[in-house]
């Protein structure tokens, strides 16, 4: 399945219209239709963008693989929005120094055993 395949079939899911899908993403719905028609696929600088309208992640859209479960090899990087949580903390721990950022990592790794401990 390519990524055009993904897009429309999750459209079909979300019973969601290539006009509806045109509007929230801001991608003309002549692009949409010949993403359909021509076999065509998106450019790589709307894919975050049609992720986020459809609720899919990047892996996922590009790929087909879910990035949770035991599918295939342990990811080697991630793709990580802004504006989520995890984005905003990324934000914050790239702006700090090289030593802040060892204590910011020292912290987390303390909190993921102590979560791994109650389990």
């Amino acid at each position: 399945m390519l990524i055009r395949d993904r897009i429309f079939a999750r459209l079909e899911e979300l019973d969601m219209t290539q006009k509806e899908f045109a509007e929230k993403t801001g991608i003309a719905q002549s692009t949409v239709s010949d993403w359909k028609k021509k076999k065509t696929n998106p450019t790589a600088e709307k894919i975050l963008m049609i992720c986020k309208v459809l609720d899919v992640t990047p892996e996922w859209l590009l790929s087909g693989i879910e990035p949770q479960g035991n599918r295939g090899n342990p990811r080697d990087w991630y793709v990580v929005d802004a504006d989520t949580d995890a984005g905003k903390l990324l934000t914050i721990y790239n702006g700090m120094d090289q030593g802040m950022q060892e204590r910011l990592l020292g912290y987390a790794e303390a909190l993921d055993a102590l979560q791994t401990d109650k389990k």
